[in-house]
């Protein structure tokens, strides 16, 4: 008889403070393995903005062992996908491989995160490839008007900067200036291992633990500043055949009791092709190919939001149309048969994800990190089916307030004027 999926959860705390969580799933022959440090973009001043990123970039240029070139070659040579991410509160570096190459990448992800050198040949190799991600991204309207929404609604936080950093910083960023910031910050409190798959738990800790037992514990972890909102609209010209839009409003945190009728929430207004956006936007009016709505939730604070591609003569009236939808979920009750479908569709989700051991993986990780433990998915199932109407008109009421909205808008539109009396502030 098959164990629930609760009891095949395992966690082992280093001496030094690292967690490592498994979680095996006996049916795949693969491990998705993660190395995850509670540090991120929100955690650098202006001046540092953009060294978690280039500091993810440079962990596989080369340890006292390996160059670059042979980190890439080893990863390939057993058939594995390695690759990495920094969000603004944590950085990841993960690796999924076949079950019998555990011990290979186990030992090439603790190279890389324990002994890499940051050389400064290699990091005045990186710096163009970090300004062409910046470009790549400008180059992206739709995902540039995201951006800058951020930098509308969060203004100077640190949650207003872009991942990447500045071109200036890039440029000024030294081998040294990286290794005392990577000093500083991954220390081993904030460091979560976590590996899904046909794992043996015991197995990988004794992998794991003679070299990630050795780094010593340091600093503690520098205190995060909750931000400020700011309602308001921001208009950037660009000339371009699309105007692309972004309302923000403020969200939940990651732990927030409400998620998940924000979720729900999400889902209903914007989350799938039946949701109210798409069929108003899209469907009923052709007014975008890409609209949708989505939640952006940090540690202590959180902004749900609204993004849609317009033709420019016809932006206000789409912006118009998203706030009526806006509105009509603070006064109209939401019918059952629309939070039942928008309750299965997220458990569906749900349950779609648990068969991968990378989303598992992920899972592992962030339920460590910001509850400490796992939560068994029975219990984020029931939670969402005790979302009511109630809760979610209440929670509609607490955020889409026109006096807390942030307009941002990118395109070929020089009158901000135009826009202003959408939000009025």
């Amino acid at each position: 008889m098959a164990r629930p999926a609760e009891k095949r959860v395992n966690k082992t705390t280093l001496g030094n403070g690292i967690r490592i969580l498994t979680k095996s799933m006996p049916h795949v022959r693969s491990i998705s393995m993660g190395v995850w440090v509670n540090a991120g973009a929100r955690d650098e001043s202006p001046s540092e903005s953009g060294l978690s990123h280039l500091i993810e970039h440079m962990i596989f240029k080369g340890t006292e062992r390996r160059s670059a070139f042979q980190i890439a070659k080893e990863f390939d040579a057993i058939g594995g996908h390695a690759n990495a991410f920094t969000a603004m509160e944590n950085t990841c570096y993960h690796a999924r491989v076949m079950d019998v190459h555990l011990e290979t990448m186990v030992d090439i992800l603790s190279d890389i995160l324990l002994n890499s050198v940051f050389d400064a040949t290699e990091v005045d190799r990186e710096r163009p490839v970090i300004l062409q991600e910046i470009g790549m991204v400008e180059d992206n309207p739709d995902e540039y008007v995201h951006l800058l929404s951020g930098h509308n609604f969060w203004g100077d936080h640190p949650l207003g900067r872009s991942i990447l950093g500045t071109r200036e910083n890039i440029l000024g960023f030294d081998a040294e200036t990286i290794k005392t910031f990577f000093y500083r910050l991954y220390q081993p409190e904030r460091m979560v291992i976590s590996a899904a798959g046909n794992v043996d738990h015991d197995a990988l800790v004794d992998l794991l633990a003679g070299t990630f037992e050795s780094i010593p514990s340091g600093n503690p972890m520098p205190e995060r500043i909750s931000p400020s909102t700011h309602a308001g609209t921001g208009v950037h010209y660009r000339d371009l055949e699309q105007t692309h839009l972004c309302i923000s409003a403020p969200g939940l945190s990651i732990t927030d009791p409400k998620r998940f009728a924000g979720s729900l929430l999400n889902t209903i207004l914007g989350g799938n092709m039946s949701s109210r956006l798409f069929q108003q936007i899209r469907e009923n009016r052709g007014l975008a190919y890409s609209v949708y709505s989505f939640v952006n939730p940090h540690i202590d604070t959180g902004m749900f939001g609204v993004y849609a591609g317009v033709d420019p003569s016809r932006a206000i009236e789409s912006i118009q149309l998203i706030l009526n939808e806006l509105h009509r979920l603070t006064v109209e009750r939401i019918t059952e048969q629309e939070i039942s479908a928008a309750r299965e569709y997220t458990k569906g989700n749900l349950l779609l994800a648990q068969e991968s051991n990378d989303n598992q993986m992920v899972r592992l990780a962030q339920n460590e990190i910001h509850f400490g433990r796992y939560s068994p998915l029975k219990e984020v199932m029931d939670r969402i089916d005790a979302v009511s109407c109630d809760d979610l008109i209440n929670l509609a009421n607490a955020i889409f307030r026109t006096d807390q909205l942030a307009l941002t808008v990118l395109g070929p539109m020089t009158d901000k004027n135009a826009f202003d009396h959408l939000i009025s502030v």
